[in-house]
């Protein structure tokens, strides 16, 4: 309730909670990239399995990001109306939601890694690494899923300092333990991809411990009361209507990158490596983008929900012109170093080669999939998941997939990484324009309501 984004100017609330979260972020990728560097040390095909389960584990971070999108939706908006025992009730009830569904996942994974894997299209030289990373990493999504919903509900009021301490404390634990868990060094047992897992569970673990006490303590933001069944249900509703939309939107994202990687796999184990090794650089470049993205979540929840529609506006609008920025930045960057950056985590001069065509490519649409990252979360804080999905959806099933398996015929690797940017670049701008038209609607509502009211 102290962190009100309803007044004052928009560029500089916007940089103010963007520049905390794209530390957090820039931690929790370093340590992604150093994974990478270290399993990729121990071959392409360790390099190769930990890519195939790229897909699923972003699928259940993405469950657990979009359960947090709800959470922040319902929270930020009760903060614009000045609700703090609603905000309370919300915050402690998006918890025991996500330890919910985290039992649920968590049951199913454990018992369809290898049917799974194998429609991905791994093979029989593959899997056994696979399951070495799975069977831990599924025992530990309980350290995944409840931290980033209660970081979520901390970020809903507007301070994203503290979610971002948090992360760089998990990050650097998890990059100290990596050499540690997977190499075996100082004594330590050289667990290989087992340690890389290991290592991500027991980062996530001080997470979750770090993330409930500053809820508890410093946020007030948990009821102390045990919540009846009846405001479970009532609030887990108001969440998923929000939450469950943007959590199936987050994941058709990584379930279309399976698809994706099954058509790579077509092509033997170096594309597959090239294109999980080329996916964490990208995440590092987009850094700031997805920090925007994220700071747009509270600051759109308040704003909508007080009815200032057009700091919602000036805030898109920012948005829009860093993104084109930032991607232009980020194309020519990553085009002229995209070979150097790949050598760094693999050695195999056939990985090198594709994952530099992918740096070269893609980064050419950066812009436009800003664009849409941003549309994304807008819709989401203002309550709306449902434009959030559709834009989703044409984006990696209407077009990414259909032109991806094209490309993948006609010209292997590099047709797919075409089909990515092509993508990017046509949902990317529908997406500026559909959220344009939707604040132009609201501004007119509230001013006939207005209108109303005083006749």
């Amino acid at each position: 309730m102290k962190r009100n984004l309803t007044s004052g100017l928009v560029g500089s609330q916007l940089v103010k909670l963007s520049l905390p979260m794209a530390w957090g972020l820039f931690a929790l990728i370093a340590f992604n990239l150093v994974d990478t560097y270290f399993v990729g040390q121990l071959g392409t095909t360790q390099l190769a399995a930990m890519s195939f389960t790229f897909p699923v584990v972003l699928t259940l971070g993405n469950l657990a990001f979009g359960l947090g999108i709800g959470s922040t939706s319902v929270i930020a908006r009760a903060i614009g109306e000045g609700d703090i025992r609603r905000v309370q009730r919300f915050t402690t009830n998006s918890l025991t939601l996500a330890l919910t569904a985290v039992f649920l996942f968590a049951s199913v994974g454990l018992f369809t890694i290898d049917p799974l894997f194998k429609a991905l299209g791994a093979g029989p030289e593959i899997l056994p690494f696979i399951r070495e990373y799975m069977r831990i990493w599924y025992f530990g999504i309980v350290f995944l899923v409840v931290p980033m919903v209660g970081n979520s509900a901390i970020r809903a009021t507007g301070n994203t300092l503290t979610p971002s301490i948090i992360m760089t404390v998990a990050a650097a634990a998890n990059i100290l333990l990596d050499p540690l868990l997977i190499n075996g060094a100082l004594g330590f047992p050289r667990l290989e991809l087992q340690g890389a897992a290991l290592a991500t569970v027991i980062a996530r673990a001080i997470s979750l411990v770090a993330a409930l006490l500053v809820l508890h303590f410093k946020e007030n933001l948990l009821s102390t009361q045990i919540p009846t069944i009846q405001e479970t249900l009532w609030c887990w509703r108001d969440i998923l209507t929000v939450g469950l939309p943007a959590a199936a939107a987050s994941m058709i994202t990584p379930i279309s990158i399976g698809v994706i990687t099954s058509f790579l796999a077509s092509h033997g184990a170096a594309p597959v490596a090239a294109f999980g090794l080329a996916s964490r650089v990208e995440s590092l470049a987009m850094i700031a983008v997805m920090a925007l993205a994220s700071s747009m979540g509270p600051f759109v929840g308040q704003n909508w929900g007080a009815h200032k529609v057009d700091r919602v506006r000036q805030a898109l609008s920012h948005g829009y012109r860093f993104c084109l920025g930032w991607g232009l930045i980020m194309a020519v960057g990553l085009g002229l170093s995209g070979r150097s950056l790949a050598a760094i985590f693999n050695p195999d001069p056939k990985v090198i080669e594709i994952a530099a065509q992918y740096l070269w490519l893609v980064p050419l649409s950066y812009g436009a999939a800003g664009m849409l990252q941003i549309t994304s979360s807008a819709f989401n804080a203002m309550g709306k998941p449902i434009p959030s999905i559709m834009i989703t959806g044409t984006h990696m099933v209407g077009c990414y997939i259909p032109m991806a398996y094209i490309g993948s015929r006609v010209a292997e690797a590099k047709g797919i990484f075409l089909a990515a940017a092509t993508a990017n670049l046509i949902v990317g701008f529908g997406a500026y324009v559909w959220s344009r038209r939707t604040c132009l609607q609201r501004t007119e509502t509230v001013s006939n309501n207005a209108e109303t009211q005083k006749t």
